[in-house]
């Protein structure tokens, strides 16, 4: 039998994001522990990092290979290229090759989605979103699965791009404009799906009621939002392990000592349990770095 190829049409046509929102939450209630996961590698080459990202499941196992190159968007390229191979768990016979990037592309959101469903007020609806690409867009899409998400606030460096996503979410039935970063005190939800080396906002105007979503990065020096929002907010993330090892925005007040490791709140698994308390009186704020369960997941799901 040969080798199933998915690209991100197929992968679509295979997997809604209601779907791998629901696949995700699945697997968690089920079981399955994020602290176990194994850390990604990364391996330096000349146009920038190649990541790779193991996991192992009952049915399959499969590698992420991700290549991280700076100098893609001036070339018209995205910044993250990626492939995902999969293969039987038994065997480790390979059965599929997906799209790593549309892989990407439709778990991270629908992770984000996971924790927005039980982090946000159930009435959520105006959403900020910083960023205009892929995850930017995807955001939005999975956030309406959770949330009753009517009004879009788009916060771009480039205001062409940024114009085309307003007119997506316009097309898709959403009231949206382009914005500047102080529609946060606005907000019922944002995310934050940017490259960002510092802080996009004063995380002081973030309301307390409002659910902040941070994924733009993996490195423990790149950072999305300030130490200010940290520290007044309940915080979880995918993993405890992972976080601190890869969450710029968790580990740059750490190493300065304006927070210190019990700022954590919890992990996914424990949050979708209902083990997490919630208050009422501050903000939330999820932090994702992506792992490698994830990709397993949600590549699974797809293969029915």
């Amino acid at each position: 039998m040969g080798l199933t190829v998915i690209d991100g049409v197929e992968l679509g046509r295979r997997l809604s994001m209601a779907g791998a929102v629901d696949a995700v939450e699945a697997a968690l209630l089920g079981g399955l522990d994020p602290e176990a996961d194994v850390a990604r590698s990364a391996v330096e080459v000349p146009a920038g990092q190649l990541l790779l990202m193991p996991a192992a499941g009952e049915r399959y196992v499969g590698v992420k290979v991700a290549g991280v190159a700076p100098a893609n968007p001036a070339l018209g390229l995205p910044r993250i290229v990626a492939s995902y191979l999969l293969a039987d768990a038994a065997t480790l016979r390979p059965v599929a090759l997906l799209d790593g990037s549309a892989l990407t592309s439709l778990r991270t959101p629908a992770v984000s989605a996971v924790a927005v469903r039980r982090l946000a007020v159930p009435e959520a609806r105006r959403l900020v979103v910083f960023g205009t690409g892929p995850q930017a867009w995807g955001h939005v899409a999975a956030l309406r699965e959770v949330r009753p998400v009517d009004r879009v606030g788009v916060v771009a460096r480039s205001p062409e791009r940024g114009r085309e996503l307003v007119e997506r979410c316009r097309n898709a039935g959403l009231a949206a404009e382009l914005v500047g970063a102080d529609a946060v005190a606005e907000a019922d939800l944002v995310a934050c799906c940017t490259s960002a080396r510092e802080p996009l906002f004063d995380g002081r105007a973030v309301a307390d009621h409002a659910t902040v979503v941070a994924m733009g990065s993996h490195e423990p020096t790149a950072r999305e939002v300030d130490g200010a929002l940290v520290r007044r907010s309940t915080v979880v993330v995918e993993a405890r392990a992972s976080a601190l090892r890869e969450a710029g925005d968790l580990c740059v007040p750490l190493a300065a000592g304006e927070i210190g490791p019990d700022v954590i709140a919890g992990n996914m698994a424990e949050l979708v349990r209902g083990e997490l308390p919630l208050p009422g009186d501050r903000p939330r704020l999820f932090k994702g770095v992506g792992m490698s369960w994830q990709d397993l997941v949600v590549a699974t799901a797809a293969m029915g």
